[in-house]
């Protein structure tokens, strides 16, 4: 073993020092790399760094001997056969260098958990060009009955930079419902606290009171783009925070449920007549692209949706190509 240093590349931009060797040297643990760090083993550019470290593309890494007793054994890892590659690039809607956008269909879980061996995140490889690229990472997730976009980055550094922007609220997202009833006003912001109720699959988010201890803040806009009678109504819904089954509580808390979700809404949720699935759909996204400029994607509706839609009489556009809109410059940039 011997001394190796490491160039920090483009996709690492920002990395803390602690984040950039957990991606490449997994089996060392944060508190044997804090000692390296205290011991003045590892470097930057020449500089003593802590764990805490922010890097720059091109600055160079000092990597003392790690030893690799530790190393746990790589996970075996069972590849995709041609039927589940085939599965998942036909939910590509979009591709490029930095990130691929996909239509997820109603029923596929984002990731897996108890009983759950079919979803997104298995089938990631599948969207590899090269052996040797990076695995696509998951950005954000939907839920499993929620139809629509899902955004997968290309790269680790990809991934962190959007995954800030959806924490940042720099991301606008805009998801389609269809409804019981007929919200009036036909337009607003739905302001009610949420807090969850049970644990694991089995938890439900639930109104809270105001100044609960337990409760946290959620705000959705909504706005009725167009209905029949007071019978249904198809919805257009932007969260403006991100709580787990916001728009599904809302649209409940409105009076509102959509139609055919099976953990809200009650009765009311179920209409004869129609298919009896979640009525919900990621349509659009907005997004600052890591490339510069930002990232318009659409997604269209999901095969039960656009059944009620034919049975409503709702005409809903296809969905826009996606485009990259330049930024545009600041006065100062303009002189």
């Amino acid at each position: 073993m011997s001394v190796v240093t490491l160039t920090v590349s483009d996709d690492e931009a920002d990395i803390r020092l602690d984040r950039w060797f957990r991606r490449h040297y997994p089996h060392l643990t944060q508190g044997a790399l804090q000692k390296l760090c205290r011991t003045g083993q590892v470097r930057v550019d020449g500089k003593r760094a802590t764990a805490a470290t922010r890097l720059a593309p091109g600055q160079v890494v000092r990597v003392p001997p790690i030893p690799n007793a530790s190393r746990p054994p790589p996970l075996a890892v069972k590849p995709l056969d041609e039927r589940q590659v085939r599965e998942i690039n036909k939910m590509v809607i979009y591709r490029d260098d930095h990130l691929i956008v996909l239509n997820k269909p109603a029923g596929i879980a984002v990731q897996g958990g108890p009983g759950i061996t079919h979803h997104i995140d298995a089938l990631l490889d599948g969207l590899r060009e090269n052996p040797d690229d990076p695995r696509p990472r998951l950005v954000h997730r939907i839920d499993r009955d929620t139809s629509g976009l899902l955004l997968v980055a290309r790269t680790p550094g990809v991934a962190a930079r959007l995954a800030a922007a959806f924490r940042g609220r720099d991301v606008r997202k805009v998801y389609w419902a269809v409804v019981v009833g007929r919200p009036s006003p036909a337009t607003g912001i739905i302001d009610q606290p949420l807090t969850k109720l049970g644990a694991g699959a089995g938890a439900i988010s639930v109104v809270a009171e105001r100044g609960d201890a337990d409760a946290v803040h959620a705000l959705s806009e909504y706005e009725v783009v167009d209905a029949a009678a007071r019978k249904m109504s198809w919805l257009a819904l932007s969260p403006l925070t991100g709580r787990t089954h916001q728009l599904r509580v809302h649209c409940e808390a409105l009076g509102n449920p959509i139609l055919g979700d099976p953990k809200y809404g009650g009765d009311k949720a179920h209409v004869a007549g129609f298919a009896d699935r979640l009525h919900l759909h990621a349509r659009r996204l907005e997004l600052p692209h890591p490339a510069g400029g930002t990232l318009v994607v659409e997604a269209e509706l999901s095969p039960h949706m656009r059944e009620t839609f034919r049975q409503m009489g709702f005409i809903a556009p296809a969905a826009a190509p996606a485009r990259r809109k330049k930024r545009r410059p600041a006065p100062q940039d303009r002189k």
